[in-house]
């Protein structure tokens, strides 16, 4: 809709009685005013001219009403350019004799005469600077409309709040960076009217004031003479005035359709598919009847609704309608309705702690590796024997909640307080425990929990010690075996020697969960429920049952079907994608399948959207603090921007809170394998493009927006992204973060795991990438995880302790947020192969069982702090990198600039030194950091300075502070009148 502008105020004195007395006040006497003539104007006619050059306006509006009529539709009518610093307008009065008249820029700037409004008469007319006279400035000069332009720039998908044209008439001179400023002309648009001479086109690009500009792609914009718009990198000439009043959306979005209510216990997930709209839907009221309390309508912006906490054995009903951007409603849906059944037992859903997650670093572990609380639980599946680890006594499901909750004082006395925790929904695998091949999203997998030792009660006694709970999650796969209760594959199966230790005899009424032994084949990974010798109604599978021509090692036939892979069809393509990735890089590697054990999912299906939603919705209610998003990068920047972000925001906002939607950690695992800024010059590939919001509007169909962009974005390439400051000190300022422009996604810092072969390197090429990022301060950082160490190597970090000492001393110190993987501490496991799947035992590898070292009992009165320990874990606790980590801790936990300041490196000599700030809350904060080597940090503020390491106190005068190098894996924090040494003496920091 048109932009709305208040009325000027109503006449007052008449125009006339103010001119007089203005010529009176200046005793000036001139000629009479001329009359009209037929070339200027016809009876019941005005032209009226407006002195422009005093007002700087980019556009002007003439708002009036003829003598006994009605006032123009705010802003009026749209003066044109006459000549030089005149602009005019020709109205048809009918039968009046004159008109109430007042002049704005279209923004809300009037000229109203100081309240009077002008009083016109008819023919031709000027008001220049308050006075009024008869006459046609412009008689005798050529008329001017070829000599000026009136650019309109769009920049709402740029998210700008300040637009300049910095431009160059054809055969003159640019304007000074920035150019001349664009006054908002209306939402979304930027306008601008320049005076062109005598050229009748102009160069021009444009920029937000703070160094982002678009100059389309480089080759500036060409604009001719006249009204144009400027839109998505397109120049339309003799454009209509996209801020002309529109007329009023009264239409109605369509009834959603196909509204479906899915019980479970006392909660309820509703899905429907998107309602249709002539301008778009932009939410929906989900309204709710039923049970004591009264019906409750719900504002949602995804087709997913997770309704949780109701009555027990209550029947509901639900309506769904779909709202526009003007509120128009639809009509109700259909109605859907579910009867609740027990409420399950537990401990009701806990609540997010809420605060900066950059004030906590990140312990990572493999639940199911991590420590063995309950035996009852473990499981080896299908390839126990044949990997080894049966004889190795060392299940693949062996960790639990409970052994991780029995551990959370070892990890809260190394000083963390975030767990990264694997993903917990039930898996389907042959070789699976670290939780990435989702089956059911819905369910917590059982060979995780445990009697008073569930998901929820890890989540609620992390919380109970001031700890934070992260859960990985997965959006762009399923198992190989699909997503129970969005779709599951029927596979051919021949029961013969070489498939019967897979294909189970069908049990009807018996149901996987990975724990519970099937009786008959004596199995907990039974898939009888997914065999068939007989071709199933609906069959999607090309050549059902029929041999392929290959043969097994074994020399056995293989049969089509038998095995799911995206090419056979047996995948609705609806819901699945159907093809191998075929360049890293390109844009394939959304839209299809990683490996054979990941069915890619069709995340631009508002059905699959909607199963994720209401799965996710699951884990928010229960009081994850945030999420650890795994494979970001294979699903498209738009639908993580349209679909999952805002919905993960508003679930958390409606069930904790906005402060805890604020500080809800969303981080992205986007990897690139590369020492690139950009991954390969790929934009689509690389981590910090998914901190940023869309630039420009797509298709409505979330598919044709993935493609648009991508093909966009490939075309802006690396030079035309946006840059932030947002990680950056000002000189030694800290300043206040621009985050309009963020996704609501952080990311894995990847450019700097890939470097941490050296500490030094890993700081520069990360320093080196900060201002592409939204925000750098939230960046993830860490040296190996369960994937891959630095440099990509298939091999946990084996560095050297006093390397890991320098990693780990930079991770605390710079900006982001430290993220040790499990066992790091001890450099367990250096060296080994990080994951060989089921082709050698888990124990020879980097993701060996920790449990060893964590046996016996400890005391822990606070972070970083161990009262007593005794057994293996007090060995372990021993540790040079544990007392090292420990104290780090410490310090960064005591110094506010460690956690959450910007950074600089300006005026200071050394390898990895540099300053941080943070100001806020009534805290100023200011450190000065060099990490191994000697820094002198020139130009700061004067004042006692302490170091947080070795309690040396040295009082700048001259705005110099020299450091002399503490040593390989030891550090020097200088905080401005900080506190002093923190914490004791260790192998490194000292």
């Amino acid at each position: 809709m048109g932009r709305r502008h208040r009325q000027p105020p109503g006449r007052g004195w008449t125009a006339g009685a103010l001119v007089a007395g203005l010529l009176g006040l200046a005793a000036v006497t001139g000629p009479p005013d001329p009359e009209p003539t037929a070339a200027t104007a016809t009876a019941g006619e005005a032209t009226v001219f407006y002195y422009t050059k005093t007002r700087n306006w980019s556009s002007t509006y003439l708002h009036y009403a003829p003598d006994g009529g009605s006032w123009t539709t705010v802003p009026g009518t749209r003066m044109e350019s006459a000549c030089t610093d005149w602009m005019k307008a020709t109205v048809d009065l009918g039968s009046a004799a004159g008109l109430q008249a007042t002049f704005n820029n279209g923004s809300g700037t009037w000229d109203n005469n100081a309240g009077s409004n002008y009083d016109l008469g008819t023919g031709s007319i000027t008001v220049k600077d308050g006075v009024v006279a008869h006459s046609d400035p412009c008689a005798g000069s050529e008329p001017e409309t070829p000599h000026s332009a009136t650019v309109y720039y769009s920049a709402r998908s740029l998210g700008w709040t300040t637009v300049n044209l910095h431009y160059q008439p054809s055969g003159g001179s640019w304007t000074t960076v920035p150019g001349v400023g664009m006054a908002e002309a209306c939402a979304g648009w930027w306008s601008r009217t320049v005076d062109l001479g005598s050229a009748t086109s102009l160069k021009a690009a444009f920029n937000n004031g703070n160094g982002v500009w678009d100059n389309d792609n480089g080759a500036d914009y060409t604009i001719p003479a006249g009204t144009s718009t400027v839109e998505n990198n397109t120049v339309t000439a003799e454009a209509d005035d996209p801020c002309a009043a529109q007329e009023p959306d009264t239409q109605a979005p369509s009834s959603p359709e196909g509204v479906r209510a899915a019980v479970s216990g006392t909660s309820v997930v509703l899905s429907w598919e998107p309602a249709s709209d002539d301008t778009g839907v932009t939410g929906y009221q989900v309204t709710r009847t039923g049970g004591t309390k009264g019906a409750m309508v719900t504002d949602v912006s995804s087709t997913v609704f997770s309704d949780t906490g109701l009555e027990e054995e209550t029947r509901y009903t639900y309506t769904v309608r779909a709202v526009d951007a003007a509120g128009n409603l639809s009509p109700a849906s259909a109605q859907a309705k579910a009867t609740t059944g027990s409420a399950p037992g537990g401990p009701a859903t806990g609540t997010p702690l809420g605060t900066d997650p950059r004030k906590d670093p990140i312990y990572f572990v493999l639940t199911a590796r991590f420590n063995d609380g309950d035996s009852s639980n473990n499981r080896g599946g299908s390839q126990h024997v044949k990997s080894g680890n049966a004889a190795n006594d060392d299940p693949m499901f062996r960790g639990d909640f409970k052994g991780l909750v029995d551990k959370l004082d070892y990890i809260k006395g190394l000083g963390f307080s975030a767990v990264w925790i694997t993903p917990v929904v039930l898996n389907r695998s042959d070789y699976d425990y670290h939780g990435y091949h989702g089956y059911d999203f819905y369910k917590v997998d059982p060979r995780l929990e445990s009697a008073g030792a569930s998901y929820q009660d890890l989540i609620d006694a992390a919380h109970a010690k001031g700890m934070k709970i992260y859960q990985d999650v997965v959006y762009n796969h399923s198992s190989r075996w699909g997503a129970k209760g969005l779709f599951t594959p029927t596979v051919y199966g021949v029961r013969d020697s070489q498939w019967s230790w897979y294909y189970d005899e069908r049990q009807p009424g018996f149901e996987y969960d990975g724990l519970t032994v099937e009786p008959k084949s004596g199995k907990s990974f039974y898939n009888g429920d997914l065999w068939s010798t007989a071709e199933p109604s609906g069959n999607t599978c090309v050549n059902w049952g029929t041999p392929t021509g290959a043969k097994s090692p074994e020399g056995y036939t293989i049969y089509n079907c038998q095995w799911p892979n995206p090419t056979s069809g047996m995948f609705p393509k609806a819901l699945y994608h159907n093809c191998w990735i075929g360049n890293w890089e390109g844009e394939d590697s959304r839209s299809c399948w990683l490996h054979e054990d990941l069915a890619d999912l069709n995340t631009e299906n508002a059905q699959v959207q909607n199963y994720l939603i209401g799965a996710y919705d699951k884990y928010i209610d229960m009081g994850v603090d945030g999420f650890r998003v795994d494979t970001a990068v294979h699903i498209p920047r738009t639908t993580w921007n349209r679909r999952f972000l805002p919905a993960i925001q508003e679930r958390v906002t409606q069930r904790h809170g906005a402060g805890a939607a604020k500080n809800f950690f969303v981080f992205g695992e986007v990897a690139a394998f590369v020492n690139d800024k950009w991954n390969r010059g790929s934009v689509n590939h690389s981590a910090q493009f998914y901190t940023w919001k869309e630039r420009r509007e797509y298709s409505a169909d979330d598919a044709t927006a993935a493609l648009e962009m991508y093909d966009y974005e490939q075309q802006q390439g690396t030079g035309s992204q946006p840059v932030s400051a947002n990680a950056f000190l000002d000189g030694n300022a800290y300043h206040a973060p621009d985050h309009s422009r963020f996704s609501g996604m952080n990311v894995i810092d990847m450019r700097m795991h890939m470097n941490f072969g050296d500490a030094s390197n890993a700081f520069h090429n990360g320093k080196d990438s900060d201002d592409s990022y939204n925000d750098a301060t939230y960046n993830v950082v860490y040296v190996d995880s369960h994937d891959y160490g630095p440099n990509k190597s298939s091999e946990r970090y084996t560095g050297g302790t006093d390397a890991w000492a320098e990693n780990m001393s930079l991770m605390w110190t710079f900006r982001g947020i430290p993220t040790l993987y499990y066992g790091s501490e001890i450099e367990f496991q250096k060296g080994k192969k990080i994951d060989c799947g089921p082709s050698c035992p888990l124990a020879t590898t980097g993701r060996a069982y920790y449990g060893d070292h964590l046996a016996g009992s400890l005391s822990v009165p606070d972070f970083s702090k161990v009262d007593s320990a005794s057994g293996a874990v007090a060995t372990t606790l021993g540790k040079p990198l544990v007392k090292h980590v420990q104290r780090l801790n410490q310090i960064r936990r005591a110094v506010p600039a460690l956690q959450l300041g910007q950074y600089s490196t300006a005026g200071i000599s050394g390898d990895m030194a540099f300053k941080r700030r943070y100001t806020g809350g009534g805290t100023d904060s200011f450190a000065l950091v060099t990490v191994s080597g000697g820094a002198t940090f020139t130009g700061v503020p004067n004042g006692t300075y302490r170091d947080a390491v070795s309690g040396d106190v040295r009082t700048v005068s001259g705005g110099t502070l020299a450091v002399a190098a503490p040593g390989k894996g030891n550090l020097r924090v200088y905080v401005l009148d900080g506190p002093g040494k923190i914490g004791t003496d260790g192998p490194y920091l000292k």
